[in-house]
């Protein structure tokens, strides 16, 4: 992979935008959170919600940023892409699990992340309803809230407790076989409705790691770096195509990396 065509003062001054931009995002979200039932919803897909909250959401992002950085390309969930071809380019999830979001679980976040030369190379998970804001930048480490974290260390695969996800673009059968594996290797999982969050809580130990057969990049555009500058290992996600059309994603704390990608049979499909 390319390094970033941005110097550090340039992503340093993405960042603190960037955090003004998803504080403020998420205050809003959780006022819509709060008045959920009076939200309008429809339905993109199988288990696949989106409301007016995720639009209004993107819109206010993307707005405020592109005012900022109007040099920079962007990729929404919602809103699809503008100016492609740019440098670098912001990539968004207003609200990264919206079932949850929708149901009244308080286990969803904002996800807005930059990627350049060919990786991401910012990112920001918030999760307002918790009051957490998870952080990084490229060679500048990963921080919860201000403070450093770092992977969990975990080396042993039977201790290993692993966040799972799940895509109906991917065979039931395939996600079946990974989780069988897993247990019977002794490893715990958990599937919590929030890719993103699943790899923001892997990089501050919280999990042991995070597989997901097919995911989305607004999922993990923000959680790859703040994996990766807390000290963990990442999938190349962005290979083969996969800002345009998703990819799978395995990240590990790096002892348990090569036994993950054994029991969930990585990169076989």
């Amino acid at each position: 992979m390319s390094a970033s065509p941005l110097p550090i003062d340039e992503l340093d001054r993405r960042l603190a935008a960037a955090e003004a931009v998803v504080r403020e995002a998420g205050g809003a979200a959780s006022a819509y959170f709060a008045g959920r039932g009076r939200l309008a919803i429809t339905r993109k897909g199988a288990q696949d919600l989106v409301s007016e909250a995720d639009r209004r959401l993107e819109e206010l992002i993307v707005a405020r940023l592109s005012e900022a950085f109007p040099e920079d390309g962007f990729l929404g969930e919602e809103g699809g892409t503008r100016n492609a071809g740019a440098p670098a380019t912001w990539i968004i999830d207003p609200i990264d699990g919206t079932h949850n979001f929708l149901t009244g679980i308080p286990f969803w976040c904002l996800s807005v992340g930059l990627v350049a030369g060919g990786r991401s190379v910012l990112g920001i998970i918030y999760d307002p309803e918790g009051g957490e804001l998870f952080s990084a930048r490229s060679g500048g480490g990963a921080f919860l809230n201000g403070a450093p974290i770092r992977v969990s260390g975990e080396t042993d695969i039977a201790r290993a407790r692993i966040c799972v996800g799940f895509s109906y673009r991917r065979s039931v059968a395939e996600h079946v076989r990974g989780v069988e594996r897993l247990l019977g290797a002794g490893c715990e999982y958990l599937r919590l409705g929030s890719g993103a969050l699943g790899l923001a809580y892997a990089a501050a130990g919280r999990f042991d790691g995070y597989w997901e057969r097919h995911i989305n990049a607004w999922d993990v555009a923000a959680g790859l770096v703040l994996v990766s500058e807390a000290g963990g290992w990442t999938n190349d996600f962005f290979a083969g195509g996969g800002m345009a059309s998703g990819n799978e994603i395995l990240a590990a704390t790096p002892a348990l990396a090569e036994a993950l990608k054994q029991l969930v049979g990585f990169g076989v499909s």
